[in-house]
């Protein structure tokens, strides 16, 4: 079998454990039922594993047991790599919606996603397990290095009491008061802080909300378009546009 990467990285699993050449360990009941199951590979076959953490290797399936495939890694083949420090902050939405929007915004580049009760979120209970394996899913196909964090649902007032005043937080204001979210983003590129998009609920943010957003210095409100945004639209919108401008978006893909 060849030992170019290229020839097997089409199959990528994300793993806790520590990577090195010759270190083996043996997946899980739902990893190697997707190995074994959907992906019909056996012994021999090789696959790629990342951790977030040190790069990417190949593996060889050195045992097919049934729920238990074990894997020898190899080579490294890439470096870990730096990733945009990027975070997505958003109101908890419908759950199909919200899902797919994690999805997405894990192929985005987010690092971080920060779920945020605010008065008219409509659905407060949030699958944070579900999430964290649809950003692990979304990692794998989309070739990144890493997973985002997935944190547990904050309130919007301990939210902003809790909030770094290091990281900028780009705010979608739906009442047309904010600047154009590119005119900001390419400030941003010129002088690079770390950020975060934030948006609302699908019945926006309720007025007090906003004048707090307003009140303290690391906000800054951003318009995004003439047209009225679904929840989970305004939130890919601007983090496409601020990948684009200040982001990563700039450079090619990954080797």
């Amino acid at each position: 079998m060849s030992d170019n990467p290229a020839d097997f990285t089409r199959i990528r699993l994300f793993v806790e454990d520590d990577l090195a050449t010759g270190a083996g360990f043996t997946l899980g009941r739902d990893q190697s039922h997707y190995l074994q199951n959907v992906m019909r590979r056996g012994v021999g076959d090789r696959v790629a594993i990342f951790n977030g953490r040190d790069g990417e290797f190949w593996a060889e399936l050195t045992d097919a047991r049934r729920g238990a495939v074990g894997l020898s890694l190899g080579e490294q083949f890439r470096a870990q790599a730096p990733e945009p420090d990027l975070w997505l902050v958003f109101a908890p939405i419908k759950r199909t919606a919200v899902n797919f929007m994690v999805t997405k915004a894990t192929e985005l580049g987010v690092s971080r996603i920060v779920p945020v009760i605010t008065a008219r979120t409509n659905s407060e209970r949030v699958n944070t397990r579900r999430l964290r394996a649809n950003a692990i899913e979304a990692a794998e196909q989309s070739e990144r290095l890493s997973v985002p964090e997935v944190d547990e649902p904050v309130r919007f007032p301990a939210f902003l009491e809790r909030w770094s005043g290091t990281r900028r937080l780009l705010v979608g204001d739906e009442t047309g008061a904010g600047r154009p979210i590119a005119d900001i983003a390419a400030e941003m590129a010129q002088t690079p802080v770390p950020l975060a998009v934030m948006t609302g609920p699908e019945g926006g943010f309720a007025p007090d909300e906003l004048d707090q957003l307003r009140d303290v210095p690391f906000v800054t409100p951003v318009g995004l378009g003439p047209r009225v945004l679904r929840a989970d639209t305004a939130a890919l919108a601007a983090l496409a546009v601020v990948q684009a401008v200040a982001g990563d978006w700039r450079s090619g893909r990954m080797g």
